[in-house]
């Protein structure tokens, strides 16, 4: 859930800034020098806290076993502390990453199978306000054709979560169920399978459907699964009423839905409660941590080679509401289209924090960059135009705009 429609809408572009018929690699970026010494990647760093506005941005990139950093800006805004590589932040979306592979794999356990109706596996959970659980499958939940309506369009979201509501509303609790019913009680968007539109309420469901598969909480299975196996000691889904983030980590700062205008106000929202976010963007991790997750996943170390192609078998959002063009969205990932080729990966939003992992599809070369602010001055699009011109520098050799 966001602050308001529009930037649970953000949430999604910032999850999924994609294109998809991309080839297995990107060449030219090599031809135009992206990725020596990254003077573009760091240029464009710079501007985003000069010409932006926000407060820090901080990357790491990775390229055939070569690892660089850089960061611009603050971490804290009283205190001008710099920000660190092991800086921990809410990945918002790209937690649907997570739990789309914890799927696939149990899908090649033959635990389940994502074409499973979501009644079998939540029986009366989403049967009610003309939704029907056994029309609806887990793919098309985890690629967004489910029909389910986003947990920002309810009454409550549009009410509590919107502008200066939120700062009241940010630590209510919610339950998996509760936001299950917050979604649904919009009418459904479409019929299953026959559009798309981004919905966190089709990852919430998801999320239960991992702990009524599995026996086990899905904290537990992000932990065994991917935190345990890939070292990954600073990503983590914190407990439903664990307000802050633990470890090292700066101040989150937000203008409350509201992408592009210097003369707004600035909140520190560090503090919030995760529950809001379960199974859609509740996750802790770092920009390290991160590359290590998407090089593991895409160089076809966490998925079989079929769940693999289910993953990456890529729907066009063109034609879904407020959607950005050229963009793509497979099973909990994303591909964008750059002057230079295609990058793939995922993005996240959430109130103080946005952030973007995308690489080369076989993830030898990736980006894994975060801002500690909501809002871009002058950008349309707020930070996801910011990521575009890193992705461009490191990418193709050159910073443009979307």
């Amino acid at each position: 859930m966001n602050t308001t429609t529009r930037t649970a809408l953000a949430a999604v572009v910032a999850a999924a800034l994609l294109s998809a018929t991309a080839p297995a690699a990107l060449a030219a970026d090599r031809e135009h020098g992206g990725h020596g010494s990254h003077q573009g990647l760091q240029a464009a760093l710079d501007q985003a806290v000069t010409g932006a506005g926000l407060p820090g941005v901080t990357a790491e990139v990775r390229d055939n076993g070569s690892t660089w950093w850089g960061q611009s800006g603050t971490a804290d805004l009283s205190t001008g502390q710099k920000l660190r590589p092991q800086d921990r932040f809410r990945i918002g979306s790209t937690t649907k990453t997570f739990v789309a592979t914890a799927l696939l794999q149990l899908e090649a356990e033959g635990r389940l199978s994502i074409d499973d109706s979501v009644e079998r596996w939540l029986p009366g959970v989403v049967d009610s306000n003309g939704y029907d659980g056994s029309a609806i499958t887990i793919r098309q939940l985890l690629n967004h054709t489910s029909g389910v309506a986003n947990i920002a369009m309810s009454d409550v979201a549009q009410h509590d979560f919107q502008g200066e509501a939120f700062l009241q509303h940010r630590f209510d609790h919610f339950t998996p169920q509760e936001l299950v019913e917050l979604g649904i009680s919009v009418k459904p968007r479409f019929a299953p399978g026959t559009s798309w539109e981004y919905s966190d309420t089709n990852y919430v469901l998801a999320g239960m459907i991992i702990e009524q598969v599995t026996g086990h909480s899905l904290a537990q299975e992000i932990a065994d699964r991917f935190a345990k196996p890939l070292h990954l000691k600073s990503t983590y889904e914190p407990a439903s009423d664990d307000t802050g983030i633990r470890g090292p980590h700066g101040r989150f700062y937000s203008k409350l839905g509201t992408f592009n205008d210097p003369k707004l106000p600035i909140y520190d929202v560090t503090e919030l409660s995760p529950s809001w976010g379960y199974g859609s963007g509740d996750m802790i991790s770092t920009v390290g941590d991160l590359s290590t997750f998407f090089q593991a996943l895409l160089g076809g170390r966490l998925l079989p080679p079929a769940q693999m192609a289910e993953m990456f078998t890529m729907k066009d959002p063109s034609t879904g509401a407020g959607w950005i063009p050229n963009s793509h969205y497979g099973l909990g990932v994303a591909s964008v289209g750059l002057s230079c080729g295609e990058v793939w990966g995922m993005g996240g939003a959430i109130n103080g924090s946005w952030s973007y992992t995308f690489g080369s599809r076989d993830g030898r070369h990736m980006m894994s960059t975060q801002v500690n602010g909501d809002w871009a001055n002058g950008e349309e699009w707020g930070p996801i135009s910011v990521f575009t011109k890193e992705l461009e520098a490191e990418f193709c050799g050159e910073a443009k705009g979307k």
